[in-house]
């Protein structure tokens, strides 16, 4: 086996660098000699033979584009001589035949959790500040800073010394470049030590726009408040605003008619003043956390666990390494009867038909074709289309057309059949695969997924994204390790051992299983949770890829 080249299916008419390739070099490849016509950096695809114009390139053993020029045998693909291309897709009423992973050695496993009166089990107990109106964002922002650091879940006081540190050295003549950054020293101490953190939902939303708009903000922002990580809510409103706290409280309802964690609303212009409103929702606030605090995490089996899989500054190397050794865990993960949310639905483009004939039944793949068309459409009445996804740092790193990068992206998924087919902010309430239809922008996709039940999310990265939700501990996977040791700081687990050949797949996959149990049981803290990156971005239903 060539260690620096990689067919990743028998279909394929291109191969992979799996490190950089010099112009002019031999590639011995199933007992053809490819000479390279130029340099080939890693993560990059080069030709097997020769390509005309309009001839297909097969990837992940589906069209993902076609040559717009002639390519020589060993010839460099690029977003000039390569363009976007994928099959029609359609319900066929294919058999499902589904080989699930052995899970002996986790079959009678569990993991320590925070169990709720509907049954479902939380990997974390947050308490959750809800703005029904962008016009709270101040109010809230001032009760965080209040709350944060005083009840021991700030992570910035550092920072805040540094530039102390600054402002003396300024007074005092010194150079700024002397200035040292100290880390925080001993952690900080939590006065509830049952209460894994407090989030604020801060957006743009509930007034403006259009009525839709509050509508769908509406049933996200119910969605977070029941969901399995949130102890206690409180709800700050304005008063005159189109998502009216009635409307907001009705859905919860609706979501769930049992709903019986501690809730406070607070309206400020029903309140005295701006003071009144604040000091009182902090009070009452803190008397929900003491109540809060009283929860203690209890062992719960594997098949409680909902982990949504997403991908984001993605690379040559996603679809190969970090993609589908989360595909594996996932099918783990269902085998074990628990739940696993797909969603990225722009990022699925050329592996529809998979998607369909993995369907449990024709409703279903009928769903999914319906929420594609129609969002697809959307696009392309605003000038786009799902072929613009890609960004710059997506093709740079070797995705070059949007059928490769979904093609790619959907490995997340593993291999098991698709149970359901949720729209955005639907609950997933079936054990297995549902697919979840939000766009790939990465904060979009994680704030949809933890709004249809997703108690962790495991999030793979490329190039080095610094996200994560509210609500959601976001474990962060590196494709490759170059990008693990460079960014330590937010990245929980390396693949790159994948690509250099020292680990399987499956192997990985196991792993990232036995972390994603000790995150859910808190006995590991991933990144994205101790920097607080609580990033929270509704989607408005309009073009978004």
């Amino acid at each position: 086996m060539n260690a620096s080249i990689l067919q990743v299916h028998p279909k394929d008419n291109v191969l992979v660098a799996l490190t950089n390739l010099t112009r002019g070099e031999l590639i011995e490849w199933n007992g053809q000699t490819i000479p390279l016509q130029s340099d080939i950096p890693a993560k990059h695809k080069f030709t097997i033979a020769a390509l005309n114009a309009g001839d297909p390139v097969i990837m992940y053993g589906v069209l993902v584009g076609k040559a717009q020029t002639a390519v020589p045998t060993g010839g460099l693909l690029t977003t000039e001589n390569l363009k976007h291309a994928a099959d029609p897709y359609a319900f066929r009423n294919v058999q499902l035949d589904w080989e699930a992973p052995n899970v002996d050695k986790f079959r009678n496993r569990s993991f320590l959790g925070y169990h709720r009166s509907d049954g479902r089990v939380g990997t974390a107990n947050y308490w959750l500040f809800i703005p029904t109106v962008f016009c709270e964002n101040r109010n809230l922002q001032v009760i965080k800073e209040a709350l944060i650091n005083e009840l021991g879940y700030g992570v910035t006081e550092k920072y805040k010394r540094y530039t102390r540190d600054l402002v003396n050295a300024m007074q005092k003549g010194e150079s700024l470049i002397n200035v040292q950054l100290h880390s925080n020293g001993a952690s900080q101490h939590r006065v509830f030590p049952n209460v894994d953190g407090i989030k604020f939902l801060n957006h743009d939303g509930g007034c403006g726009g259009i009525r839709q708009d509050s509508d769908i903000l509406g049933k996200l922002l119910a969605a977070y408040a029941n969901h399995p990580n949130v102890g206690g809510v409180t709800i700050l409103s304005l008063g005159c605003q189109h998502l009216q706290t009635r409307q907001l409280l009705d859905e919860l309802k609706a979501l769930n008619p049992n709903f019986d964690k501690p809730l406070f609303v607070f309206e400020q212009q029903q309140s005295q003043s701006e003071e009144e409103l604040i000091t009182s929702a902090i009070r009452t606030s803190f008397e929900g956390l003491q109540q809060i605090n009283q929860q203690h995490r209890q062992p719960a089996s594997l098949d409680k666990l909902c982990i949504g899989v997403k991908c984001g500054g993605s690379d040559g190397f996603s679809g190969i390494s970090a993609n589908p050794a989360v595909g594996y865990c996932a099918d783990l993960v269902v085998a074990l009867g628990g739940k696993v949310l797909l969603a990225e639905f722009p990022e699925l483009c050329g592996a529809e038909q998979d998607l369909i004939d993995r369907s449990v039944n024709e409703a279903t793949a009928r769903k999914f074709i319906r929420l594609m068309e129609s969002y697809d459409a959307l696009a392309h009445q605003a000038g786009s289309g799902f072929f613009m996804n890609p960004s710059p740092g997506n093709i740079r790193d070797g995705l070059i057309t949007d059928a490769i990068k979904s093609a790619g992206a959907a490995k997340k998924g593993g291999n098991s059949p698709v149970v359901d087919v949720l729209d955005y902010t639907e609950p997933a309430t079936k054990p297995g695969l549902s697919l979840v239809c939000t766009p790939g922008n990465d904060v979009e996709a994680t704030t949809g997924k933890a709004a249809s039940g997703a108690t962790l999310i495991l999030f793979t990265t490329g190039l080095g994204t610094p996200t994560g939700n509210p609500v959601c501990p976001t474990i962060k996977l590196a494709t490759n390790s170059a990008l693990a040791k460079r960014m330590a700081d937010i990245i929980d687990i390396d693949t790159g051992p994948i690509i250099t050949g020292e680990k399987t797949i499956a192997q990985m996959g196991e792993e990232i299983l036995e972390y994603c149990i000790r995150a859910a049981s808190g006995e590991v803290i991933p990144k994205a949770v101790q920097l607080n990156q609580d990033d929270f971005i509704p989607w408005k239903r309009g073009v978004s890829l």
